[in-house]
């Protein structure tokens, strides 16, 4: 398996200036007053961790450096990562490995669902790496983890956060008729930035996938999708961007600070203030979305079980520590 190459140049891009501008920020810069967290270790914390890795489980969570793991793995909730932790593409932001993915566990969607069954979720979070060596691009699966949640934890929402399947309908189309309470698509970033930010993808493919799953899905299924600051995009760029997804039927709308993971990542531009989230989440708003989690820590499967109205409590230790 390959090893992960230097994302700072994706697509053979000298250069980034062209792009992002002349001002970068260094990597080991002082961050803003507003992204302490506390460190993760709760018992809760402590417990999740353990199940994971005794089911040989992946979480983007943990793959992707999530600042909020601490505080979601000790609320008891969590992001899983199916096929693997090796991705086809090499998107200039992400902190996942990439290379030539060798994974493949038929029993991996039986293990996932038994881990939600113990968790006592209300609301699952099913991701993947991109898989494009695959015939369906990994749609079957979506499809499994859903069908075995369906059996195993009956009660639990389910959130699929997707790849884009290289734009192939037939794929999404097998993903969507499990009818998944939640399709999650993320844009990323604006898209002047996708010649650097995203490799291998484009911003209006990412669109056509999230209209044909609302026009597939119906009132079944909601849309959601997210994207991320401080890689030097306008605040007028941000909103002509909602603008789109709100035209292609998104609902629902995740917007965070991007985080630089190493050096061999895109380089921040700035840190975007609080103030400035809220007002993007106003005129979010005003364009028409069901609901908008905007701030510096928020990433799409942060607190997902609020984006969408719930019918069930959480049930299970973790739940009920939660809860109590």
């Amino acid at each position: 398996m390959s090893a992960t190459r230097s994302r700072a140049n994706p697509g053979g891009i000298r250069d980034l200036t062209a792009v992002l501008g002349p001002d970068t920020l260094p990597h080991r810069g002082r961050k803003p007053p507003w992204f302490k967290v506390p460190a993760p270790g709760g018992p809760k914390y402590r417990e999740l961790q353990k199940l994971i890795t005794e089911e040989n489980l992946h979480t983007v969570c943990q793959e992707a450096a999530c600042p909020n793991i601490g505080e979601c793995w000790q609320r008891g909730t969590a992001t899983f990562m199916i096929l693997g932790d090796t991705c086809t593409r090499r998107c200039g932001f992400c902190n996942v490995k990439t290379g030539t993915p060798t994974w493949s566990d038929p029993l991996e969607p039986a293990r996932v669902a038994r881990s939600v069954a113990k968790m006592g979720l209300r609301h699952a979070v099913i991701t993947s790496v991109d898989r494009d060596d695959l015939p369906d691009y990994g749609a079957h699966a979506f499809v499994g983890v859903i069908r075995q949640i369906r059996r195993q934890a009956p009660r639990c929402k389910i959130e699929v956060l997707t790849p884009d399947f290289r734009g192939s309908e037939m794929p999404l189309a097998k993903v969507i008729a499990e009818r998944p309470d939640v399709f999650n698509h993320n844009v990323e970033v604006v898209p002047r930035l996708y010649p650097v930010a995203r490799r291998g993808s484009k911003f209006e493919r990412s669109l056509r996938v999230l209209k044909n799953a609302k026009e597939m899905g119906g009132d079944a299924v909601t849309t959601k999708s997210g994207l991320m600051v401080g890689l030097g995009e306008t605040y007028d760029e941000m909103i002509d961007a909602l603008g789109a997804l709100r035209d292609n039927q998104v609902q629902v709308i995740t917007i965070g600070q991007y985080l630089r993971p190493t050096e061999r990542h895109l380089p921040i531009v700035r840190y975007w203030h609080p103030d400035e989230f809220k007002q993007l989440e106003r005129d979010g708003y005003e364009l028409g979305f069901d609901h908008i989690a905007a701030g510096p820590l928020v990433r799409s499967s942060y607190h997902a079980d609020q984006h969408v109205a719930q019918d069930e409590p959480g049930t299970g230790p973790l739940a009920e520590a939660v809860s109590a």
